[in-house]
């Protein structure tokens, strides 16, 4: 009986515990915690080829014809780079059964995980990505395969946090020290005496990518209290702005600057990142450098505007 009433006792503990820490998490941090993932972007609303889609459309001479080249992406580009398929591809070449891309489609929607992947086992034949992680190059090398990195826009990254967090700005470095677990507590940055919650991406996702970048050797560590604290988070400005738009988060000035589109352009926002169309070195594809040629023409450059990024030129 004596036992029972132990193991009793450990259960309803246990149930306390998960019960206070589900609510904390519902109530507090998920609202912040946004998994900023690929189920989040809808592709239909950036198909190429339909009239009802959110893309840029532009009218050009430019045609691929032929050996079509299989184009993927991180997902924060995916309206980029349709909108790219929809100026030069010809349209029977992308196959949408409703949902997703069929195999057979010249266009693909994965992620920057898997796009790396596809373009270095030869699955793609060019993606629109941030640089690759050490990961990625290094599963580049041990298959043999060099990879052509070719910027072709700007993106800034970005910081979010709960829109109730009164902070709106924080320094380069306060947020190393943040997301390195040598600033814990948002009173120690100007704000209420709460836990920090630094939110991270899967490892060889785009954004985790620069942001080991950013950290310029700091490592990233979680305070043991961060799960009832409030979260701030990190992304690309138009991934967070324009594609998930969620009303609940707010995107941080960083060192005063606020990453607006003016500011991006005109370079005073200090966290601004290329992103590049990356192919095989040795693909013999002929549209590849047709492609590539398209991408950084005024043309090209046009729809990476207009899409809501920072041309290269």
């Amino acid at each position: 009986m004596r036992i029972l009433k132990q193991v009793l006792t450990l259960m309803l503990v246990l149930s306390t515990f998960f019960s206070i820490n589900l609510c904390t998490y519902t109530l507090v941090t998920s609202r912040c915690g946004i998994n900023f993932g690929t189920k989040i972007i809808e592709p239909q609303r950036y198909l190429p080829f339909d009239s009802a889609s959110d893309i840029v459309r532009i009218q050009t001479d430019v045609k691929l014809e032929g050996d079509i080249p299989t184009i993927d992406g991180a997902a924060a580009l995916l309206p980029v780079y349709s909108a790219i398929v929809n100026a030069v591809y010809p349209s029977e070449s992308v196959v949408f059964d409703g949902e997703r891309y069929s195999i057979e489609s010249s266009i693909v929607f994965t992620d920057t995980i898997k796009a790396y992947q596809g373009v270095v086992d030869g699955a793609n034949d060019i993606i629109l990505c941030a640089a690759p992680s050490e990961q990625q190059q290094q599963y580049a090398e041990e298959k043999g395969v060099e990879l052509v990195c070719t910027p072709i826009g700007y993106e800034a990254f970005v910081f979010f946090v709960n829109e109730n967090n009164p902070i709106d700005s924080l320094t380069v470095e306060q947020i190393r020290d943040i997301f390195s677990g040598e600033i814990t507590n948002w009173s120690e940055v100007g704000g209420p005496n709460r836990p920090i919650n630094p939110l991270d991406r899967p490892e060889g996702s785009g954004s985790q990518t620069v942001m080991l970048k950013f950290m310029d050797g700091k490592e990233i560590k979680k305070n043991p209290l961060a799960l009832i604290g409030g979260s701030v988070g990190f992304s690309f400005r138009y991934y967070v702005d324009c594609i998930v738009a969620n009303e609940g988060v707010k995107m941080l000035s960083v060192n005063g600057i606020y990453p607006s589109e003016d500011n991006i352009r005109n370079g005073s926002y200090p966290i601004i990142q290329p992103f590049y169309a990356i192919y095989r070195a040795d693909n013999n594809n002929e549209n590849l450098q047709k492609l590539i040629d398209f991408i950084l023409s005024d043309e090209g450059q046009y729809i990476i505007d207009k899409s809501g990024y920072t041309s290269i030129k």
